[in-house]
Order: structure tokens, then sequence, then C-alpha cells
């Protein structure tokens, strides 16, 4: 489904308009509600541009393409916008997805601002053209490890299913957790049913199990299985990848869906525009804003300063990673070159370790921060 560009976010002030691409998934098997919310950051931000002048008076304007989780589609949809003149492509949640627009865009030469996805290799080789607002999954998933840790969880189980960003995640848990004297034990979530994981689960005698799957299914089920489960009363349930962020799982779920720890991308306190910001999205989704709408904010926030600074040429953006220094809606916004990744990385984004309070699923209680 191709979307059309935005009408809340292309309001004019003069002149023709400067375009970013917008990838989101919107559609089923993509994580719509996520995308929803990184739509809503991006949409608010490019309202606000315009409120305030536009790009040198010619007004900014959003064209949504939905990616719907696919990466040949989002491979496509960057082929599209490029033909279409887009000054540079932003947004995507989804890693794998993420990763096959970043290659497209580099091929052809056009900007790249990656939002949400945080898969460490984004690149099969570094690029000038490309830089990421999320953290990489190393170090989100090494404080989640740390996390784990810290609670006395040594034998941790995953239930995943293939993919290559599950695949980095185990990865990055076993190696963090190795040498500290923690095991982590691969169950085939697609492979066993949620009364075979729970069984297994048993028998391994984890203190923990990490749900490295997607969401609705087999998610839930795999929760309902452990919680109705006595063999397994006490057992720590975690999504690393921060499923129980969104409103769905708790209406899924239920009391269920609490006290399972996950990643989000959030300072203890946002900044001044943060909570500015704040405000103005629960209005929009008329829900709180899940960190990832704020990515979204953040990321027409960086290029709209780029586009000011540098017009809307190609080259120019692509150069101008490296002066970028912006106030965003979770702390100043720079970019700079990390080892091991090879696009340009904001490179301390905050990350929290959270899960829902059990007294009272709708708060969210912050358990390490990193």
């Amino acid at each position: 489904m191709n979307t059309p560009p935005s009408q809340a976010a292309a309001a004019p002030t003069g002149g023709s308009s400067v375009r970013i691409g917008a990838l989101v998934p919107l559609t089923r098997p993509g994580w719509a509600e996520a995308g929803r919310h990184l739509l809503a950051g991006l949409d608010l931000a490019v309202r606000e541009v315009n409120d305030t002048g536009g790009i040198a008076g010619r007004p900014l304007e959003l064209v949504v393409r939905d990616t719907a989780a696919d990466p040949q589609r989002a491979a496509a949809a960057v082929d599209e916008l490029a033909r279409l003149g887009v000054a540079a492509v932003a947004g995507e949640y989804h890693s794998v997805v993420a990763r096959a627009a970043a290659a497209r865009a580099d091929a052809l030469g056009l900007p790249f601002l990656c939002s949400s996805a945080v898969l460490d290799v984004l690149t099969e080789r570094p690029t000038e053209r490309v830089a990421r607002l999320a953290p990489p999954q190393s170090r989100g998933w090494q404080v989640y490890a740390d996390f784990l840790l810290g609670a006395g969880h040594t034998r941790i189980a995953v239930a995943a299913e293939p993919s290559v960003y599950w695949a980095s995640g185990t990865r990055i848990l076993r190696n963090r957790l190795a040498p500290r004297g923690g095991t982590v034990m691969a169950l085939d979530a697609r492979a066993l049913t949620p009364a075979a994981v729970c069984d297994a689960l048993v028998d391994h005698r984890a203190t923990a199990l990490l749900l490295l799957v997607g969401h609705p299914d087999p998610a839930v089920p795999l929760v309902q299985a452990v919680r109705r489960d006595p063999r397994l009363t006490g057992l720590t349930i975690g999504a690393p990848a921060g499923q129980p962020e969104f409103s769905a799982w708790a209406e899924l779920l239920g009391d269920d869906g609490a006290g399972i720890p996950f990643l989000r991308y959030l300072p203890e306190r946002l900044t001044p525009l943060g909570a500015r910001v704040e405000t103005a999205l629960r209005q929009q989704l008329a829900e709180a804003p899940s960190f990832v709408a704020f990515e979204g904010y953040d990321t027409v926030a960086v290029l709209a300063e780029v586009l000011r600074s540098h017009g809307p040429d190609r080259a120019g953006t692509a150069a101008s990673w490296a002066g970028v220094a912006v106030e965003g809606t979770r702390g100043r916004i720079r970019f700079s070159r990390t080892p091991g990744i090879s696009v340009w990385q904001w490179t301390w984004p905050p990350v929290q370790v959270v899960d829902r309070d059990p007294r009272d699923p709708d708060r969210f209680r912050i358990l390490r921060s990193g």
C-alpha cells in the first residue's frame, strides 16, 4: 500500500515543498502500533517546522510509505522516493527492514536517518550517507544482560524465532553473560508449543525466559502458558525488544503482561522540549506516547536543522552528520563514528530497562538505566 503524503504535515509556507520520505510499518505483519507512534512523532515535528517558517520559507512535507515489515517492499519504496526527489529518507522500526532500506539508500546516494532500528550492522560497509538515532543493539542488550545478572539470574532461556535480529540479540546476551557465570539456552519458538517451552524451562531450571518473538503471536500464548504453569511460579519473563511498551500488550494480557522487563530508549527525565512534545503526542495519539514516537519527532528535528543549514542537496545532507548538534526530546543529539558500527551513530541515546508495575499496569517502573 502506498500511503499519500501527510496532509497535516504539508501546510504551505510559500514555495515548493521540501520532501522527506518516511518509511513506517503500518500494516501486518509489521508492528503497526509501533508504526503509528513513529508516524505520529514524525508528523508532529513536521507540522511544528512548518508553523515556524518551514525550510527557508518552503514547507516540509512527509511522503509516507508503508513497509509492512517487508525488506523488499522497503527497498522498492526507497527507489520510488528517490525518483520523487525527496531530500532524505527517514524512519523505520524493524531492524531487518531498516537494513534493506539503508543499503538501497546508500547505493542511490540518498541520505537516510534511521529512527528506531537497532541492529548493529545496518550496512555491510561503512557509509557516510546513513545515520541512526536508536542505540545499537549491542549497547542496549548489554544493559539488559547486566540487569539480569544484577537481579540474580544466571540460568536464562530464550524463546526465539529465526531472524538475524533475534540471533544477534541472543549472541549479545550470551557473550555478556558467559564471562560472569551466566548460561543462555535457546528454544525454537516455531518448533515448540507453549506447553513444550514450559517443560524445557523446568528441565533447564531456568530462572528467566526472554521472548525473542513476534507480537501478538507467539508472545501472548507463551506468556499465558508460563503464567498458568504452577511449576514456573516466580520465573521472570522478559521481552528486551520492547513488546510490553505498547497498549495492545496490556489489552491482550491484562495483569499477566505486567512485571515483564523490556528495553526502552527514554531518559529518566525528558528535556523541556520533550515534556512539551509528550503533551502534544498524548493528545494526538489519545494515549501515552511510546519511546518510538519521541524517536520519530527527533528524526525530523535533526533533518530540519540539517536542511536549514545545508539546503535540500543530498550530498550536503550526507556530509553533514558530523556537525549535527540538536536539542532533542531526550537529550542533545550528536553523531559520531562508533567502533563496530558502520553508520553515523548518536553515541549516547538513553537506555532503560522498565516494566509495567504489577500493582498498576498502566504505570512503568524504571529498573535500570544505562
